[in-house]
């Protein structure tokens, strides 16, 4: 009977404070797993371009184990492209996916792995709380997957992230889609085979500092939105369409009013808000048009999505 394997993926960017204490959880879950669940298992960490000595403590930690492999890009892509760097390298018949601030517990893999056993090819992890986070950033979270929700054709689970265990078959078909402007929970949820949640606590980051700030958060969600949706581009087109509705009966108004009662001095101030409202549609078209248009040019070029600086290789069944 052939032993299953499994490599814990972990996408990392400047966590050189945490990335040791990391280390040690997911070992000692791993070791927990081969005994009870029969798995032979490795972590593949992938360094998406940190400027701090991440990258020397995992050269560190592949020295020490065998079981421990590394990834080095050639500069920061974005933890997208990082998950996908990883998820081509790995030959393993499951993958955990996992990020290094622990805030997601690894001590959950035997239940993900047993849930996957069901004839799941995709168990996630579902948030029933936030720790540490501030109210403003749950709002604005929950509001952005319900709002991409209702207009994507492929559901994306809310309260979601990367947090999930897969099966080869999984990754396999991800590997297909090569798409630049990536958004990995879109793809997950895309790919449509047999999927469960699992819900747990998360925790509130102890280790380094997130570098998520608003700014790249933002990014992220137009990412998502385009991504998965036309919503951006029907709404354009809708708003168009009631501006001129409004400006033909406006206009017929105003003919009316003159043929009745005469020509009368026109207002500065009602041409001025009317110049500076049509404006402003036309220029929000443009930008949302540009926004697709910046995409279709990026895809066109097919540039690779991440490069390969380093790659240290850890046991068989895993690079």
């Amino acid at each position: 009977m052939k032993i299953q394997t499994l490599s814990v993926l972990v996408p990392i960017y400047n966590e050189a404070d945490a990335i040791l204490a990391c280390a040690d959880r997911i070992r000692n879950v791993g070791e927990s797993a081969q005994q009870k669940l029969s798995i032979e298992w490795n972590v593949v960490f992938v360094d998406d371009g940190s400027t701090d000595n991440t990258w020397q403590q995992i050269e560190s930690l592949c020295t020490g184990d065998a079981r421990f492999s590394g990834i080095k890009l050639s500069r920061n892509f974005g933890k997208e492209a990082a998950l996908t760097a990883g998820l081509d390298h790995i030959e393993s018949d499951f993958v955990f996916i996992i990020d290094a601030d622990l805030q997601d517990p690894p001590e959950l893999l035997e239940k993900f792995f047993l849930k996957s056993q069901e004839g799941f090819d995709v168990v996630y992890g579902v948030r029933e709380s936030r720790e540490g986070e501030t109210w403003f950033k749950r709002m604005t979270a929950s509001g952005f997957y319900r709002i991409l929700n209702k207009f994507s054709e492929s559901p994306i689970p809310k309260d979601t992230g990367d947090f999930r265990l897969m099966t080869k078959s999984a990754v396999l078909v991800l590997r297909q889609l090569r798409e630049r402007n990536r958004f990995m929970k879109g793809l997950f949820a895309w790919i449509g085979l047999p999927q469960a949640p699992v819900f747990y606590q998360r925790h509130a980051r102890t280790l380094g500092v997130t570098k998520w700030n608003y700014w790249r958060l933002w990014n992220f969600a137009l990412d998502g939105i385009t991504s998965f949706s036309t919503l951006p581009l029907r709404f354009s087109t809708y708003l168009g369409l009631a501006t001129a509705v409004f400006s033909f009966i406006f206009g017929g108004y105003i003919l009316l009013r003159t043929v009745v009662f005469g020509v009368d001095l026109p207002g500065y101030a009602s041409i001025m808000v009317t110049m500076m409202f049509l404006s402003g549609v036309q220029l929000m078209a443009l930008g949302v048009i540009g926004e697709y248009l910046g995409r279709l040019v990026n895809e066109s070029k097919q540039r690779p999505i991440y490069v390969i600086q380093k790659n240290l290789s850890a046991a068989p069944g895993s690079l």
